[in-house]
């Protein structure tokens, strides 16, 4: 789990996820709560938590990276044979873990949830409602509807998932990738359980964009589709204008018409550029190499251990 600015939730998040991980047979367990460079008091709670709790790994990161980096960098301290994956707001059910694991235990290897009846504003769930089908439709692959971050993973997706380094993350178009046998269960989205979020509007269309640009290039398509229109509207322009004059004897006056082709020519370049600027801005982050995050200590039994600096800028492979 990811964490940022998350004190008010914390107490009853490690309360629940403890009985949680007791009513789950077999074992050894353990929870790894990433700290993504909070500002409030998240890691002196969970430092704390550590020294009570030996199954709670604490990785703090240098700074605030952003919820994917912080995902990756939970999957990069996790050694379990199957790992699940959740947001610290208790928005998702961790008691929805029990079905997760059934289906696991049926020999899934990806089983996310596909979040059913959202608490969260009218406004923001047709948001969501538009995207998830947007995605799906013009995505290079086939993408789940209406699943987030939120489910469960084997080791062997993990491994896989440690390999891809990539810096504008989408985990949930990431997991589909990879393959395996999938399922997906309808988990209720929960209110946020105290505290504000910290994924505020700019930070869901980022989002957005790194799921569209990181799996399909249709946006290149229908930028070079509305190129080809705005090329054939000077032309059709063109042939009115010799009709008129050839047989009405009549030529079309003022710059209106004018004006307003070049304007909209100019305005298809510009939306040109804009699009094709992105995915070369994404090949620029990519080309400089630079760590997903750096992490600044890994506390467990409220002592700080070693930590593999290693990993924050190399994928992880064949760790256990």
């Amino acid at each position: 789990m990811p964490a940022h600015n998350e004190e008010a939730v914390l107490p009853e998040l490690l309360r629940r996820l403890v009985a949680l991980i007791d009513s789950i047979e077999g074992g050894p367990h353990e929870i790894v709560l990433v700290d993504d460079g909070s500002a409030d008091r998240t890691l002196t709670i969970l430092e704390e938590a550590s020294r009570d709790e030996p199954r709670l790994t604490v990785v703090a990161l240098s700074r605030n990276f952003g919820h994917q980096a912080a995902l990756a960098a939970a999957l990069d301290h996790v050694s379990g044979d199957a790992v699940v994956l959740m947001d610290a707001d208790l928005q998702d059910n961790p008691e929805a873990i029990h079905k997760f694991i059934d289906k696991y235990r049926e020999g899934y290897e990806v089983v996310y949830a596909k979040r059913v009846r959202r608490k969260e504003p009218w406004w923001l769930r047709t948001l969501y409602f538009l995207f998830y089908r947007l995605i799906a439709r013009i995505s290079d692959m086939r993408l789940p509807l209406d699943a987030g971050d939120f489910g469960l993973i084997s080791s062997r997706v993990v491994e896989q998932l440690r390999r891809m380094r990539e810096h504008h993350r989408y985990l949930r178009g990431l997991r589909s990738w990879v393959g395996f046998q999938q399922i997906g269960i309808e988990v209720e989205r929960n209110e946020r359980y105290a505290g504000r979020s910290n994924y505020n509007l700019a930070h869901l269309v980022k989002l957005a964009a790194d799921g569209i640009f990181a799996f399909s290039i249709v946006p290149i398509r229908a930028a070079a589709v509305l190129g080809a229109f705005a090329m054939v509207l000077p032309i059709l322009y063109v042939v009115y204008s010799i009709i008129a004059k050839l047989f009405f004897n009549q030529a079309p006056r003022g710059f209106t018409a004018l004006v307003s082709l070049i304007a909209f020519a100019f305005g298809v370049q510009l939306i040109f550029f804009g699009i094709i600027g992105e995915y070369v801005g994404r090949i620029y982050e990519e080309v400089k190499a630079r760590p997903l995050y750096i992490a600044s200590k890994m506390v467990r039994n409220g002592t700080e251990v070693f930590l593999d600096h290693s990993v924050s800028a190399h994928a992880v492979v064949g760790r256990k």
